[in-house]
């Protein structure tokens, strides 16, 4: 069967539409483009089968081609059921890939398509969230034997894998990509600081500036959402429970206090701790008429919703990813893309130009990985800052600028502890 026959996607009538899309950040991710160039003459996953799982997009969608155009069989599927765009999935089937994925599937459809994905029986894996490889360790352990090893994107994945490795129930190695230099100092903290507004605003159309935006969590997707919330006028209040960081909050300019006391004075909420029920019904309860919450953690649980609508009276949707809660005393709170990542549910994702050395280290650390699994052993492992470095020095060059570099004496005089 070609990619035709095989894939499980909504309409291929979208199909143009979505090769506009792919075209369009291809045409803006230079990185990405050099290691397509490198992989289409070194074929470094020739007769190789890999399974995507990520937030499909046309950014991902490309990432896809430039593995598929280092000789492998791809098959990719999404990872987050409001995040798949059905053009584009029409697109890459169009260009080769087998898609399994639909925007907007049943709980049940939507393991089905991972389920399927992995049912290729790939020898590498991309995951985003750690779902890919959940389900071959927990329901499908007889595809396991065939996964040399893989890479994983998110904060979220790579807590459950080392969770994993912890046990000694990880079963192949695993880079973490999201521990990476050029994933969290730009991608996390640029990407999702813009794309996180991009997508509220565009969903809710109300003005920031003046408004309280409280950001619960101040990682690294936390400073770069606090930072643009800064920068579109709003008054900050960041929620922590690591002391350091919230320290660090403090001198960055922003208010810091307990959640329970914050829930008092937001308009805006936004999570990204990549915990479970860090607004809840104690929050509810002293929340404004008006409050609106949104999430851009990797999954639905950082924002309780049975709690939200165990308190409500009613329920119904007012705009395309807004639902609109109004508990008995009259006030009313309004939860963006149902508590998922408002960036990619109700927006485009991260900037081509971010995710351009996002997924450079994806398509590096693949090939790591593949090149390295028999010596790397069943554990998680960060990206070789060769790697992470390279990526840097093809940015730069993609930017038309450089840096320097030390001399011989400059070298010695740093290594010597005797010639100071």
């Amino acid at each position: 069967m070609n990619a035709v026959e095989r894939s499980i996607v909504t309409d291929m009538k979208l199909a143009p539409e979505g090769h506009l899309k792919i075209d369009w950040v291809q045409a803006h991710m230079p990185v990405l483009n050099r290691i397509r160039e490198q992989f289409e003459k070194e074929q470094p996953f020739k007769g190789l089968k890999v399974a995507i799982s990520l937030h499909l997009e046309a950014k991902t969608a490309y990432l896809a081609k430039v593995v598929q155009a280092g000789g492998a069989e791809v098959t990719i599927t999404g990872s987050n059921p409001l995040s798949t765009q059905d053009d584009v999935c029409a697109a890459l089937v169009e260009d080769g890939v087998t898609v399994f994925a639909k925007y907007n599937p049943s709980p049940e459809e939507y393991k089905e398509l991972l389920i399927k994905a992995l049912e290729t029986k790939p020898d590498l894996i991309i995951d985003d969230g750690g779902d890919l490889v959940s389900i071959l360790h927990s329901e499908r352990r007889d595809l396991l034997a065939q996964v040399r090893g893989g890479a994983e994107e998110t904060t979220t994945g790579i807590l459950r894998l080392k969770a994993m490795e912890k046990e000694n129930q990880l079963q192949f190695p695993m880079v973490a990509v999201n521990d990476a230099f050029c994933k969290y100092l730009f991608d996390n903290r640029y990407g999702t600081g813009q794309s996180v507004w991009d997508g509220i605003n565009r969903t809710t159309n109300l003005v920031v500036a003046g408004k309280t935006v409280v950001v619960v969590g101040y990682g690294w997707c936390g400073k770069g959402v606090a930072m643009r919330a800064k920068g579109l006028g709003a008054n900050v209040i960041v929620t922590e429970i690591d002391a350091i960081k919230a320290v660090e909050a403090y001198m960055d300019g922003f208010a810091v206090m307990p959640m329970s006391e914050a829930a008092k004075h937001g308009d805006f909420f936004v999570t990204v701790t990549g915990n479970r029920d860090v607004i809840r019904g104690e929050h509810y309860k002293v929340m404004k008429d008006g409050a609106i919450l949104s999430n851009a953690g990797h999954f639905d649980v950082e924002v309780n919703k049975p709690e939200l609508e165990a308190m409500s009276v009613s329920k119904r949707t007012v705009r395309r990813n807004i639902e609109e809660y109004q508990l008995a005393d009259g006030r009313k709170f309004y939860l963006l893309a149902e508590g998922r990542l408002v960036n990619l549910a109700a927006g485009d994702g991260h900037p081509a130009e971010i995710m351009d050395m996002t997924f450079a280290l994806q398509a590096m650390s693949l090939k790591y990985v593949n090149d390295q699994y028999e010596s790397i052993g069943k554990k998680v492992v960060n990206v070789p800052y060769e790697l992470d470095e390279q990526v840097a020095r093809y940015k730069l060059e993609s930017l038309g600028t450089g840096i320097d570099s030390l001399s011989e004496e400059q070298r010695s005089y740093l290594d010597s502890w005797t010639e100071h």
